[in-house]
């Protein structure tokens, strides 16, 4: 049966049974009794019953347990301290206890102002303050312009103070000793060299240029399309663009309805005013303010500081003394014992020896190089390699063949029916025999759908 690629261009039937046969089990040709190998995959079968199965795994029979010892350190007994306990504090003792009264507001009780006569007073600010004249202070920095120094900076650093130079000890090298090298030259010969056989080059296949050649005949340039279209018969489609009027030179004539409709208004320009010209005064400017016409001054000595006088100094004994110095006495603690265990290994007291064991162990060989695995020198055969392989011998190209709905009568094909599928059967008039590996063409073959 034939496999077409196409797609199908009626509804499947569910009713018809699919077949299983491929392409490759028609045409593959069979070669003597040779059979095909076997699967090595296991057949879908059920296990059978073979009894309860066993709880009991190789750990649990194998096991033993064993007693495990946990070391239990009991619990001391709790045993309460005789005497009673002193709750008393240093603040206790030293804490006078004072009677305590409600607290003064320090805040003036509301004044509330019903008078509603203008208030003369002088505020505080304008009374006492005077306005006084403050020259800037000069600096007295001396400008010295910088010097370099001409001598060389002497002082030492630390780093030169203590530091001593010492001589580094290299360590023995744990190299072994000088090996001899083979005697007599290296040989350097290798398979490639020894087995190579050198192969004339054939010169290399130069196709000569054609020379181009224009044809003596006329370039066909009608395509496929300008030669099968044929156009069908009809009307021709009318355009719908209007058509392009020419303005001759006699203006646009016709009115509109703003024209008619318009109704022309009288109407007046604005009046344009003059700004006045600019007269300066002639009179002097009254500078003369409430606040300086109403200002009374009167005399009042500026407020004491408040802040002591510079320069006052106690002759008497300074009072050091404070509470935490009169009140707080030492206790006598002792240091508490070191908690860390001695060492139960001693530390070594000698010197270092510096040797390993790799160093004390180790005794020094003599290196053989290793034998050559070079096979002996071979000759080339003069006998040319066989290439041939079993696929290139006995391989046989098969014909391939052409689908037979595409042109069926070129082909020698009839027109049988056609299925549910949309698949297109053909007979074959006059089958072809070749050869004695015949395989029989089916008598009905699908074609395109």
């Amino acid at each position: 049966r034939h496999r077409c690629c196409h797609q199908p261009t009626k509804i499947y039937e569910d009713s018809l049974q699919p077949c299983h046969k491929t392409e490759y089990l028609e045409k593959y040709p069979g070669y003597g009794n040779v059979c095909p190998p076997e699967s090595c995959k296991p057949k879908p079968q059920f296990p059978k019953d073979q009894g309860r199965m066993d709880g009991i795994s190789t750990f649990k029979s194998d096991y033993i347990p064993y007693e495990v010892k946990t070391p239990f350190r009991p619990q001391e007994e709790y045993r309460p301290k005789s005497g009673k306990i002193d709750l008393g504090t240093v603040y206790q003792r030293d804490y006078n206890p004072h009677k305590v009264g409600p607290v003064t507001l320090a805040r003036p009780r509301e004044r509330k102002h019903t008078s509603g006569a203008k208030v003369d007073t002088i505020p505080t600010y304008r009374d006492h303050y005077k306005l006084l004249k403050s020259q800037r202070t000069e600096s007295c920095k001396v400008e010295r312009p910088y010097e370099p120094p001409s001598e060389r900076f002497g002082n030492p650093s630390t780093f030169q103070d203590d530091y001593i130079p010492r001589q580094p000890n290299p360590p023995q090298s744990c190299k072994p000793c000088d090996t001899k090298p083979p005697e007599g030259p290296f040989d350097g010969n290798t398979i490639h060299r020894t087995a190579y056989v050198v192969h004339e080059m054939e010169p290399v296949f130069v196709r000569p240029k054609e020379e181009y050649k224009p044809s003596d005949q006329p370039f066909e340039d009608i395509t496929t399309h300008q030669r099968d279209f044929k156009g069908a018969p009809g009307e021709q489609a009318k355009i719908c663009k209007p058509e392009s009027r020419r303005l001759g030179s006699d203006p646009f004539k016709g009115t509109t309805e703003f024209q008619d409709r318009y109704q022309p208004y009288l109407v007046t320009a604005p009046e344009f005013r003059k700004p006045r010209e600019y007269v300066p005064p002639t009179d002097r400017m009254d500078l003369n303010s409430s606040n300086r016409l109403d200002y009374i001054s009167h005399k009042a000595a500026p407020r004491a500081p408040i802040r002591p006088t510079p320069g006052t100094k106690t002759t008497g004994p300074f009072q050091g003394k404070t509470t935490t110095q009169e009140d707080f006495q030492p206790w006598s603690a002792c240091p508490r014992g070191i908690i860390k265990k001695e060492p139960q290994i001693q530390k070594p007291t000698g010197r270092f020896s510096n040797l390993t064991t790799f160093r004390s162990h180790y005794v020094p060989h003599q290196a053989n190089p290793p034998p050559s695995f070079k096979p002996a020198h071979t000759v080339g055969t003069p006998v040319p390699f066989k290439d041939e392989t079993l696929y290139r011998t006995e391989y046989t190209p098969k014909k391939q063949e052409a689908c037979p709905g595409l042109h069926p009568d070129a082909l020698g094909y009839v027109y049988v029916n056609t299925d549910s599928q949309g698949h297109k059967f053909y007979r074959q008039v006059s089958p072809e025999r070749s050869g004695s590996n015949y395989n029989p063409i089916p008598k009905e073959v699908a074609g395109v759908s």
